[in-house]
């Protein structure tokens, strides 16, 4: 952001730049990224070293890498899942899969025998900018979402506390073993804000995708406005489904209005126009439902490259009709759950053959946890099919919602989802080295019979040892190999939390936090 942006506090510039001294487009490893010992599994070691078994060597930008007798958990319906392989990376992709593979001699090793090799998780939809009130709206319903965020608070935020909340909801996903994060970014109501989000995504070395919006206005104006061509001009040489840069874009709004007239019509017309995919709040009980999705398809934008975010509160005619038009579903389990927006709809959307991705939706209530999203949408999916059954006075004797089919939402789901699928998603000769290292020698990890199956229902996130984007190692031996940016994210959060405490006052902050208790009222199924 120009140091010249007005309505900045002096001090606010800091925080719209990257850490004095590196440059956003290369990566310096800190002394985390040295070589050392991590007992992983059976005899295996997170050591990273030369072909001279240099332990003190570190990883060097460019340097190929070689994961050695790991399993691999491929999610390439070819190669399913070995049980010890290799995987070489170079020049960011990854160039083969299979065991004792050659090397060349200038490739650093780690040695993760024991150890599971997944590809990248990938998050499609996270309010990052919210990320500095975690854990608010913890007893939050949906109702209470829409009060405090979109109607009270929301506005309160500065482009800094925009850059604090994208800039620490990106290490987490980093640190967590999610390679690539969309950031549903609906808080971007002035360009400042827009380019604090962004600068925010680039800045944290991980991949993203920036779903640019705002709730503060209608998307027939803001789209339109200019600032996205700005955007895409100062910060895009490739903005949609291309992994030759980190930070890719597409839009994002609400619903898709009941109005017969179509006034979005200006909104959708300019994301064809330039080729920008859009990621939509869809399904969401309260707000117009199916008439939504039948004027979308009236207006000719029940586009394939559309994501609908929940679609949780539809009837049959609206998941025929997406299916038909190649579109995809986003499901949030944690959050449709516990505030509201319907059931999480696996059963409904995968009998209609939607594909399907998984996401976190904010920490302003929930856990940034993807192994959590898989768990949640099993639970889910699994405990409904029980619940029907037994209310028939029959028993569920096989499970039809797998373990692996929630890990492959989670993975290349969410890549096909990004229409990045033939780049991202799987571990798969020729895509790019997103690569994820989960120790197996915590108790929760041992023993290890099958690695798909742990991958689920046994990992935590304390369990990521190694993180790889682009075939840049961000993390090992379970630390950052950028340990300031984690420094740096808290420092941020916490400076905007203060700021936005004191903006909302103490009373207001207690009534939120602790809303009334159980009560209902009529839904209002109309539109602001």
């Amino acid at each position: 952001m120009p140091e010249s942006a007005p309505g900045h506090p002096e001090d606010a510039q800091e925080k719209h730049a990257p850490t004095r001294g590196i440059d956003r487009r290369s990566f310096l490893f800190g002394s985390a990224a040295a070589a050392g010992v991590g007992l992983l599994g059976a005899g295996g070691y997170a050591a990273v070293r030369t072909r001279e078994a240099d332990p003190a060597s570190q990883f060097q930008d460019g340097q190929p890498v070689v994961f050695r007798r790991a399993a691999v958990v491929t999610q390439d319906p070819e190669r399913g899942t070995l049980p010890e392989a290799d995987v070489l990376v170079r020049d960011g992709v990854i160039v083969a899969v299979e065991p004792n593979l050659s090397a060349p001699d200038d490739a650093a090793e780690i040695d993760a025998a024991g150890a599971v090799l997944m590809s990248g998780m990938i998050d499609t939809h996270r309010h990052m900018w919210q990320s500095v009130l975690r854990g608010v709206g913890a007893n939050w319903t949906i109702t209470n979402y829409f009060q405090w965020i979109y109607q009270e608070w929301g506005e309160l935020w500065r482009p800094e506390d925009v850059y604090a909340g994208n800039y620490l909801s990106m290490v987490e996903a980093i640190d967590s073993g999610v390679t690539t994060s969309v950031d549903w970014s609906h808080g971007l109501r002035t360009p400042d804000h827009a380019d604090a989000a962004v600068e925010a995504l680039m800045d944290s070395r991980g991949r993203a995708r920036l779903a640019y919006g705002n709730i503060f206005d209608l998307p027939q104006n803001w789209v339109t406005g200019g600032d996205i061509d700005r955007l895409i001009n100062a910060h895009f040489s490739h903005p949609y489904h291309s992994t030759e840069e980190l930070v890719t874009l597409q839009l994002a709004w609400d619903g898709g209005g009941e109005d017969p007239e179509f006034p979005e019509r200006p909104a959708w017309e300019y994301a064809l126009d330039r080729d920008l995919p859009v990621t939509l709040h869809a399904g969401v009980w309260g707000y117009p439902l199916d008439v939504a999705i039948e004027n979308l398809h009236s207006n000719g934008f029940l586009l394939p490259t559309n994501t609908y975010v929940h679609a949780a509160s539809l009837q049959q005619s609206s998941y025929e009709l997406i299916a038909e038009s190649g579109g995809n579903v986003s499901i949030s389990a944690e959050s449709e759950l516990n505030a509201g927006q319907g059931y999480p709809p696996t059963g409904e959307v995968r009998a209609h053959g939607i594909p399907i991705s998984l996401s976190m939706d904010t920490s302003v209530w929930w856990s940034a946890d993807m192994f959590a999203a898989m768990r949640a949408t099993l639970n889910a999916d699994r405990g409904l099919g029980h619940l029907q059954a037994h209310e028939e006075d029959l028993t569920v004797v096989n499970n039809d919602l797998r373990v692996a089919d929630v890990l492959r939402y989670a993975t290349q789901g969410g890549a096909d989802a990004l229409q990045m699928g033939s780049n991202l998603g799987s571990i798969t000769p020729g895509k790019a080295a997103d690569l994820v290292l989960l120790r197996a020698d915590s108790a929760s990890m041992s023993p290890m019979p099958e690695p798909e199956h742990h991958v689920v229902f046994q990992a935590q996130r304390s369990e990521v040892d190694t993180v790889m984007v682009g075939g840049r190692v961000l993390k090992h031996q379970g630390r950052l190999a950028d340990q300031e940016s984690l420094d740096r994210a808290r420092r941020l959060a916490q400076e905007s939390l203060d700021h936005l405490r004191e903006q909302i006052g103490k009373e207001a902050w207690e009534e939120a936090v602790n809303p009334p208790e159980f009560e209902t009222e009529e839904a209002d199924h109309s539109m602001e």
